[in-house]
């Protein structure tokens, strides 16, 4: 009994796959006042109308010249991290408190940054990505500095 029960309950599951079957429930509405959700780079969004960071912001960041009593934290490689966030960042488990540093390219390139913690990979925000002329679909290596 209980199989032939199970194999029933299972033909609820299976009709969902047939063409024509029920269709995918309807976007949820957004609520009056929300706000609409940033736009990704998929979505005909390109990454210079993505990145909100002045030109004057990217040179003076760029400009930036290595602080005394910089700490070197490590090498990591880096993937694009939301271009939805603003700012010149890197999130990475190398730091554990935020602050201000700086990134090396392995070209000699280097950026200075916000450093804020995060686990798992590390990502560098659009902006760092643009200023530095790296690809967006690279892992570039880089190093980590903290002031």
């Amino acid at each position: 009994m209980t199989l032939a029960l199970t194999a029933v309950s299972g033909c609820a599951v299976l009709d969902r796959f047939r063409p024509g079957a029920a269709t995918a429930p309807a976007a949820p509405v957004a609520a009056p006042g929300a706000t609409a959700p940033a736009p990704v780079l998929g979505a005909g969004a390109t990454a210079a109308t993505l990145d909100t960071t002045t030109a004057a912001q990217k040179q003076a960041a760029l400009a930036a010249p290595a602080a005394s009593g910089e700490r070197e934290l490590g090498k990591v490689a880096v993937s694009l991290g939301s271009p939805a966030e603003p700012g010149i960042w890197l999130r990475s488990a190398l730091v554990t408190a935020p602050g201000k540093g700086r990134v090396l390219t392995a070209s000699g390139q280097s950026v200075a940054v916000d450093l804020l913690p995060g686990q798992g990979s590390a990502q560098l925000s659009l902006a760092a990505f643009v200023a530095l002329g790296l690809p967006l679909t690279a892992l570039p290596q880089v190093t980590v500095f903290a002031n």
